[in-house]
């Protein structure tokens, strides 16, 4: 039996070392090198307009910093640390209520320090849009200990 890929096992460590990922329900449909599709399925907790049923952009905010984290990690292809310098948001109309929201990702430029990223979010169709993202994220590199390779 071949061993996983490095993608296969990130996509198991991206749900189960982040806790607000997991109690949160997203699902990964998508990780590879050239980035990442995670799905957040929809909770009637998620509505932050409940005159109108429209979910809350934070919800949406924290489907984005994840995938895209994930992304950043698809691309380096180490589970190194990384953590959010800078995520811009702009939002292209408000999402519904009873529908799930799905991003898409990708880390389009690294380097030895930092990566960038860019996400698309949607519910009913990609190419219409609810959101999109520009983040940056800093790197570090895990330490080993002495001996380990």
């Amino acid at each position: 039996m071949a061993s996983p890929s490095f993608h296969e096992i990130l996509r198991t460590y991206f749900i189960d070392s982040t806790p607000h990922v997991a109690e949160c329900g997203m699902r990964i449909t998508h990780l590879d090198a050239a980035g990442a599709e995670v799905t957040l399925p929809f909770r009637p907790e998620w509505i932050g307009d409940t005159e109108r049923g429209l979910i809350h952009p934070g919800i949406v905010t924290t489907l984005v910093d994840s995938a895209c984290g994930a992304a950043v990690m698809a691309r380096i292809e180490r589970l190194d640390p990384i953590a959010t310098l800078d995520l811009r948001m702009d939002y292209l109309r408000a999402g519904v209520g009873g529908v799930d929201v799905h991003c898409r990702a990708e880390c389009y430029r690294l380097t030895s320090s930092i990566a960038f990223a860019r996400a698309t979010v949607w519910q009913h169709q990609r190419d219409e849009p609810i959101a999109i993202s520009q983040s940056v994220f800093m790197r570090t590199q895990r330490r080993t200990a002495p001996g380990e390779a």
